[in-house]
This record gives C-alpha cells, sequence and structure tokens, in this order.
C-alpha cells in the first residue's frame, strides 16, 4: 500500500502549473530573471489584467514571488516548489521499477520451466 503525506501543496502546486499560461510564465522567468508584470504581457495575447490573475495564482502557489523596487513590481520564479512534483514523480519511478521488476522476474521464470 502507498503511503500517503500531507499532498495539500503539491495539489496547489499541480493546479497551479496545469495551465500552460502560467507554465509559460514560469519558462520566461526561468529564462529571463525577474520580470515586471508588463514585461511578461507583452509575450502573451491577453490583457494586463488576465496575466496578472495567473501570477497570482502562481504567487499563491509559491511559484513566484513578487518584491518592489520603486514603484516596479518584479516578479521572480521559485523553483523550490517544483522539487514537490519532482518527488512525487521519482516516488512513481520507483513504484513502476519494482513492478517492471517483478515482471522481469516472473518471465524468466516462465522461461526456465
Amino acid at each position: 500500500m502507498v503511503e500517503r503525506k500531507d499532498t495539500g501543496h503539491l495539489s496547489v502546486v499541480l493546479k497551479a502549473t496545469a495551465d500552460p499560461t502560467r507554465r509559460a510564465i514560469l519558462t520566461l522567468l526561468a529564462q529571463e530573471g525577474p520580470l515586471r508584470v508588463t514585461d511578461i504581457a507583452r509575450h502573451f495575447d491577453m490583457s494586463l489584467n488576465a496575466v496578472s490573475k495567473h501570477i497570482k495564482v502562481l504567487e499563491a502557489a509559491g511559484l513566484a514571488t513578487r518584491r518592489t523596487e520603486w514603484r516596479e513590481h518584479l516578479i521572480e520564479v521559485q523553483m523550490a516548489p517544483l522539487s514537490e512534483i519532482d518527488q512525487w514523480f521519482a516516488e512513481l519511478r520507483s513504484i513502476w521499477a519494482l513492478r517492471l521488476d517483478a515482471l522481469e522476474a516472473a518471465l524468466k521464470e516462465d522461461e526456465n520451466d
């Protein structure tokens, strides 16, 4: 049986990254570094308000932070929450590796019979 840890934050991160626009914003921030909301919005065919809402979802999930320099708000990617997804996939990979090893052993046993 699989042990279930508190997956509340993982669910929030997965939900935030489920949207292709938010993934594109994260990729842009990872490539370019901190950007103003208006600079981010220039890359998308949507209103500044819509981009701002996407950024707020990323901030709520801990995937982005906002810092103020004078009158400018800079958005910066935070990669740490993505490690939760990586950890979850690593656990899944290990389960499948065990299952494939068991299948291989069963197939070899059939060959020997």
